[in-house]
């Protein structure tokens, strides 16, 4: 009997089919655990959520890291995805060659309503396993900041993070690496119904 399972893609055949133009930014895909995966749409609440984070990281930041908004990162396990936000080491010349590893990477941010329980687990299991110190996921659904740090492997073989912070819309938050740098998080959230 044959066994059907899918083709699963390295990053370098990833980038094959982009250079070859099969993949284009149009069609909105990220490789997860070698398996391409249709992002979801963004509504008005997420893309204001991310033009604002983004502006307040570069305003906060300055020139002490790269900021970069919705770009890819390479991670080991056969996955680029792309993260609303990252903050990085470095100066943007030092990602010409490569985009961000997870040495590379302070701060992961992944805006969230529609996908929030994808965000809750597929990525949050991506980023600590990866070894990337601090994951953000910003809940738009409850006006909240959820502040994962520490990751960790499990003797079941399951990555998450050890520490789990919750920070409401109306605090401020130091950014990790940059303890003077304040986030105050009501300068992101929009304001009124929220919807992706």
């Amino acid at each position: 009997m044959t066994v059907v399972k899918p083709k699963r893609f390295t990053i370098e055949e990833y980038h094959r089919l982009i250079s070859l133009g099969f993949l284009t930014e149009v069609d909105k895909i990220e490789l997860i655990r070698g398996e391409l995966i249709q992002m979801a749409a963004k509504g008005t609440p997420h893309t204001f959520c991310t033009t604002r984070l983004c502006r307040q990281f570069d305003r906060l930041l300055g020139d002490r890291a790269v900021v970069r908004c919705q770009e890819p990162i390479i991670l080991p396990s056969d996955s680029e995805p792309e993260p609303d936000a990252v903050i990085a080491r470095g100066d943007e010349a030092d990602y010409l060659a490569h985009h961000p590893y997870p040495e590379d990477i302070l701060l992961v941010v992944e805006i969230s309503d529609s996908t929030l329980t994808y965000d809750q687990t597929t990525k949050l299991t991506l980023y600590a396993e990866a070894g990337i110190s601090d994951y953000w996921l910003v809940n738009l659904q409850a006006r909240q900041v959820e502040r994962y740090s520490q990751p960790y492997q499990n003797i079941q073989g399951e990555f998450n993070y050890l520490s789990k912070q919750i920070s409401l819309a109306n605090q401020s938050v130091s950014i990790p690496g940059f303890e003077d740098a304040l986030l105050d998080l009501s300068r992101i959230f929009p304001e009124g119904t929220v919807g992706e």
